[in-house]
């Protein structure tokens, strides 16, 4: 994609400039950071720590071969939450007002086998600038070819049944990440339009170094310290990742491509018809916004509107200022999207595969 998208029209909507001057207001008049307080890092020490705990159990080798299995799911969920509730927070700085603070937490997230500055290249930047831009927002790619989520794609025989087969292709996510999305991203000269052809070389180091500790502690340790067969292992690994594949691919899926998002062009000289943050809103929905329980494992991501507008805001705060968000957003006229419950938006991104499934 070489036309460089522009949103050219902020200056014609102040609906950016009131939200937030209500969102900063809420925090001066409640005199509180907006980074994250007691309760956040409770809820970061809680998955970090079961996550050492499970880890340590499956490599206490003290365990029955059904047994090591579920832990290794459970570690997959605790990786993933992780993910949601830690290393997210904290590679968009909104952990702490401490840089060296967030750049430490950031580091969780190699306990994905993941990589950080990768991350914050394909998401922060590309992801939060040109959400649900096809040609540009890499995130909506899910299997390119095999899964249609870009109404402007040339529709393909087999997009008839993508609704039941590309939920269980979210398993893979996790696998992909570990073993070949990351150098596939780092490897490339352009992400969307972003230039990615130059990295530091101490990026290099870490990607190489990171990746192959992962490795070790994660196949090679097992297989030295416990007493089950090499494909005992192997179906423990990929069983781990599988679940942590599908608790991340669902949660980032229920928030861009449900019914009601939409897929926005730029016109032939990339400018966009909308201003960013009213893009946001029209490519963007929120699920269970009242459930405590999605708060706490999704870390804030089931309030994606929230995110989107305020990503330096500590998501331990989106339910305080949601209501700020959707009384302006109503204010303005400007949609709100959002299901009920996490049924609810699953089965909204269901129908919208099965809309793009057909012509």
């Amino acid at each position: 994609m070489t036309t460089k998208v522009k949103f050219t029209n902020t200056s014609r909507s102040p609906f950016f400039a009131t939200v937030r001057q209500r969102v900063d207001g809420y925090f001066t008049d409640k005199a509180i950071s907006p980074h994250a307080n007691s309760a956040m890092w409770a809820k970061a020490l809680f998955f970090l720590v079961g996550y050492a705990i499970f880890y340590g159990l499956i490599l206490s080798n003290q365990f029955g071969p059904w047994t090591m299995l579920g832990l290794a799911v459970i570690l997959g969920v605790f990786a993933a939450c992780i993910g949601f509730n830690v290393s997210h927070d904290a590679l968009h700085g909104a952990f702490s007002a401490h840089p060296w603070v967030n750049k430490l937490l950031g580091g969780s997230f190699y306990l994905l086998g993941a990589n950080p500055y990768v991350w914050k290249i394909t998401h922060n930047i590309v992801h939060h600038t040109f959400t649900n831009i096809p040609g540009h927002d890499e995130d909506i790619e899910v299997a390119p070819g095999l899964v249609r989520l870009d109404p402007n794609e040339k529709l393909q025989p087999w997009h008839r049944y993508q609704q039941w087969y590309t939920i269980p292709l979210y398993s893979l996510a996790s696998l992909s990440w570990v073993f070949r999305k990351d150098y596939v991203k780092f490897f490339k000269s352009r992400i969307g339009h972003h230039d990615t052809a130059a990295h530091p070389r101490r990026e290099h180091f870490k990607l190489f170094m990171s990746k192959g500790l992962y490795y070790v502690f994660f196949l090679i340790l097992p297989f030295a310290v416990l007493s089950l067969a090499w494909w005992q292992i192997l179906i423990g690994f990929i069983v781990m990742h599988l679940a942590e594949g599908l608790v991340l691919g669902l949660v980032f899926q229920l928030a861009h491509a449900v019914e009601g998002t939409t897929f926005p062009l730029p016109d032939e000289k990339g400018n966009m018809q909308e201003a960013w943050a009213i893009h946001q809103l029209h490519t963007t929905a929120n699920f269970a916004p009242r459930s405590p329980l999605a708060a706490f494992i999704c870390g804030g991501l089931n309030r994606q509107i929230e995110h989107h507008l305020f990503p330096k805001v500590c998501h331990i705060h989106y339910p305080a200022i949601t209501a700020i968000v959707k009384d302006t957003a109503q204010e303005f006229g400007l949609p709100y999207l959002e299901n009920r419950s996490f049924g609810s938006a699953l089965y909204s991104h269901f129908r919208l595969l099965e809309t793009l499934g057909r012509q």
